[in-house]
């Protein structure tokens, strides 16, 4: 089969812009934010100082992500994605030039709005150009491009320190290759001309809403917050615990390697044994993982915290948004904004408690039993929720 990797409507050429979309708008505008937490914290951040960073981060997410639900016309998603991508950009390259808190904070802000450009509206385009009919497993493919976002930023970042860079280095490298990986996204995520699309209204639906639905946005929620905290500090985590100084990037390494195939295989068993059953079992993993760090410093298991993390929060983002689709049927926009503004808001939440507990404590071992609580809070809410769900629910 010949394939043509320069060819707007190839769908290998398609997945492959989408991933590197993903790589730039989540990688670099975030991710990699966490990689380089260490060496910041040593020279330049204060803890306090980078949870904030985090939590106003996913404050821009958040805000994009609601109003990337309502842009309806094609031709405009297209727009506001290659706008965020320059915005992922622009933020990345403040953040190796500057040492202005405050243009920090703005950066931060804007590099979430434009990170949600890139995976909410960027994956809505791959999903509108993508030619096939059964278009789940290619999207799967597209979602381990976040895995990727953490790896691939990840090696740039220890190929910068390898030759003897500094973290401020490291973000104006990954600003020049962001700037060349987006050049082929952008040119393959657009279309020939403009398309004629029919923007369909979609009117609020109380009925929707059913004590089931209401609980899984609530354990959305708290997945939220699982999310976050190993998201923004894992590095420093490790690091903290004794004997495992300097284990925290090979932790940090293999989320990513974890994160790359997690969606494929979640979605997989999913659609086998039920998505509500296999969202409990990963969160579970999740709480297991969460734990580690706080109950041993055994290397070993630390470093597969690392892979129980990775290998479950993609494809738990995954896993409640394609149930959250099926639930809603021909009127996904409300109950999408619902799930996405839950999750933004424990998103939000989740480092400003968890820097006031570090503060106070002097270590990480609360934040992580808090944050290991709220994410079983939400499993025990999954279990209560399938007693409310009619069998066509329970089926999904």
């Amino acid at each position: 089969m010949n394939i043509n990797l320069l060819d707007r409507n190839s769908n290998p050429a398609i997945i492959l812009a989408g991933i590197l979309a993903l790589i730039v708008g989540v990688g670099v505008a975030r991710f990699v934010f966490t990689s380089l937490l260490p060496p910041m914290l040593d020279d330049f951040l204060t803890i306090t100082f980078a949870g904030v960073l985090a939590s106003i981060n996913f404050v821009g997410y958040l805000g994009g992500s609601i109003f990337a639900i309502f842009i309806k016309d094609i031709n405009t998603k297209v727009k506001f994605f290659r706008f965020g991508i320059f915005l992922c950009l622009a933020t990345t390259l403040v953040l190796g030039i500057s040492s202005n808190e405050t243009l920090w904070a703005i950066s931060r802000i804007v590099a979430g709005f434009g990170a949600a450009m890139a995976l909410v509206v960027g994956s809505a385009i791959v999903m509108t150009k993508l030619k096939m009919d059964n278009k789940t497993k290619a999207m799967g493919i597209h979602f381990s491009g976040i895995g990727f976002s953490v790896f691939v930023t990840d090696l740039i970042v220890r190929a910068v320190f390898a030759y003897e860079g500094s973290w401020r280095d490291a973000w104006i490298v990954l600003t020049i290759f962001g700037f060349i990986a987006s050049m082929y996204s952008m040119y393959i995520l657009s279309f020939d001309k403009e398309l004629k699309q029919n923007v369909v209204k979609h009117k609020f639906d109380k009925s929707l809403f059913s004590p089931f639905v209401i609980l899984l946005i609530i354990a959305y929620f708290t997945e939220g917050v699982g999310f976050v905290v190993q998201g923004t500090f894992l590095p420093d985590i490790i690091n903290s615990l004794e004997g495992l100084d300097g284990y925290g990037s090979f932790t940090w390494t293999l989320v990513g390697l974890a994160g790359i195939p997690s969606c494929i295989i979640w979605m997989t068993l999913a659609n086998k044994f039920g998505s509500v059953n296999i969202i409990i079992i990963a969160m579970l993993l999740q709480v297991v993982g969460i734990l580690i760090s706080a109950l041993t410093t055994n290397v070993y298991l630390n470093l597969f915290s690392g892979v129980l993390y990775g290998g479950t929060f993609v494809g738990l983002v995954a896993l409640f948004m394609n149930l959250g689709g099926k639930l809603a049927g021909s009127n996904p926009v409300i109950l999408m904004g619902a799930l996405t503004t839950a999750y933004g808001i424990g998103q939000v939440g989740a480092p400003l408690y968890s820097v006031k507990l570090i503060e106070i404590y002097g270590n990480y071992s609360n934040a992580l039993y808090v944050t290991a609580a709220i994410v079983l809070a939400g499993v025990v809410l999954l279990f209560v929720a399938k007693k409310f769900a009619t069998q066509e629910q329970s089926r999904i």
